[in-house]
């Protein structure tokens, strides 16, 4: 298969890939024209069929496509200048070559999220855990599935689940070395800080935000649903359950970041750091990956505001 990543400027490619976005569009001179996004599980491209003509079947977004064209570059980002296209039929693709994953085992990665909730001590804190990540089968199969974005870090299949393990390992670290943290509060609070987006995403392929994500969010989602199990939990202590929802409500750490609260507890400002920390260095991570052969400066990247170094 001709993945996506691997294209290079100037080559003709014949491929099926995944139709993300189609939008018609009308050029300076009145002309029409469609513009798409493809996708497969290494990365997305735009495209544009400049001719529409009888090579040009009747497609639309959300659909597998076969399409022939060349690989050009425009504002250097290369691009597809698509010649012909016809709908694939389903015994023709394989859905997993074009969804992106995590780069880690699924079941492993949630194998060692259920061992830290075991080393929880605290019986509430355990059984609210439990009440999410044990008992709840459908929630189970969202977390594992779910992106924890949809674009910006973590937006691929398994991202949510990477996400939240590793917010989770490094909130245990600190932890480890900053005794005045109540470890379990923040673990539990790493583990569920961003429980909501499997409210706030849609599914694969699709993975844009839902109605209910649009307009509450994954912050305010995953309080209320911390709220809800922590309710059936009978003696849940008032405190504890306050302290966790603080946790979650700050842990974008600033209010221009769309957290509610900042952060006034030494667990709710671990989180907020951890959380940064994980979705940046997997921000940087992506963007190694997509650094072409033998180039070290990557440009200016968004979220970091400077240029981006490629080291050895």
């Amino acid at each position: 298969m001709n993945y996506i990543d691997s294209l290079r400027e100037g080559e003709n490619v014949t491929e099926i890939y995944y139709c993300k976005n189609k939008t018609v569009a009308q050029g300076k001179t009145g002309k029409t024209y469609y513009s798409v996004t493809l996708q497969d599980k290494t990365a997305t491209i735009d495209g544009k069929i400049w001719d529409l003509t009888n090579a040009i079947e009747h497609f639309e977004t959300g659909d597998y496509i076969q399409i022939s064209g060349q690989v050009t570059s425009f504002n250097n980002n290369l691009q597809l200048t698509i010649r012909r296209v016809r709908k694939a039929a389903e015994n023709e693709y394989d859905p997993s070559e074009y969804m992106p994953y995590t780069p880690y085992n699924i079941d492993s990665m949630y194998s060692q999220l259920l061992e830290m909730i075991e080393s929880i001590n605290n019986t509430y804190l355990k059984q609210l855990l439990h009440s999410f990540f044990v008992d709840d089968q459908d929630f189970i199969k969202q977390f594992k599935y779910s992106s924890a974005a949809k674009s910006l870090h973590h937006s691929f299949i398994g991202g949510l689940l990477q996400h939240s393990l590793f917010v989770a390992k490094i909130s245990d670290y600190y932890a480890s070395i900053y005794k005045s943290i109540n470890r379990d509060l923040l673990v539990t609070a790493a583990i569920c800080h961003d429980i909501g987006k499997v409210r706030e995403f849609s599914k694969f392929p699709e993975n844009d935000y839902t109605y209910e994500g649009n307009v509450i969010g994954h912050i305010i989602i995953g309080a209320m649903m911390i709220e809800e199990n922590a309710s059936k939990i009978e003696g849940f202590p008032e405190d504890l359950k306050t302290n966790l929802v603080h946790c979650i409500l700050a842990h974008h750490g600033k209010l221009e970041f769309g957290s509610p609260k900042k952060p006034m507890l030494i667990e709710a400002i671990a989180l907020s750091y951890a959380d940064d920390t994980d979705a940046k260095l997997e921000a940087f991570t992506e963007a190694l990956k997509t650094a072409p052969e033998g180039e070290r400066f990557l440009g200016k990247h968004f979220m970091f505001e400077t240029n981006i170094f490629k080291t050895e």
